[in-house]
């Protein structure tokens, strides 16, 4: 799994996040057929694709005002943990999240595939009725 975090401007706090499980490739960029649409006058319609390779992730600029890792131009670099990634040099910056427990896109496949088990499925089921069928007690 693979989160992706705006962040703000000037304060570096979180503003909006994406998170995907399945996904190969997440293309960013002003156009909306994007997976990750950013409106900004420095970024381009389609600004970078992160993709899913050889068990790891890598960022790649597509954009002509270009992509920026610790102040330095890229094309193309593996994605680590943490890094973060600023759209143009003065445009949004991006932090990339990576989920240890999640390695390949073989796994996240596994996962999503798996059925799950009649009592957990009923427990759940169960849970979701009181919810809805019980006014709650004033005892």
């Amino acid at each position: 799994m693979i989160t992706l975090t705006l962040l703000h401007p000037t304060s570096s706090n979180p503003i909006q996040s994406w998170t995907f499980d399945t996904t190969t490739t997440i293309r960013i960029g002003r156009s909306t057929d994007n997976e990750v649409v950013l409106y900004s006058a420095v970024v381009s319609r389609h600004h970078l694709e992160i993709r899913y390779e050889d068990n790891h992730w890598q960022v790649v600029n597509l954009g002509t005002n270009g992509t920026y890792i610790e102040r330095k131009l890229i094309s193309q670099k593996q994605a680590v943990d943490g890094m973060i990634i600023r759209l143009a040099s003065s445009g949004p910056t991006i932090q990339i999240h990576l989920s240890p427990e999640q390695s390949s896109v073989k796994g996240q496949f596994a996962r999503i595939n798996q059925p799950q088990s009649r009592s957990s499925v009923q427990q759940k089921k169960s849970s979701l009725e009181d919810t809805i069928t019980h006014e709650p007690r004033n005892d």
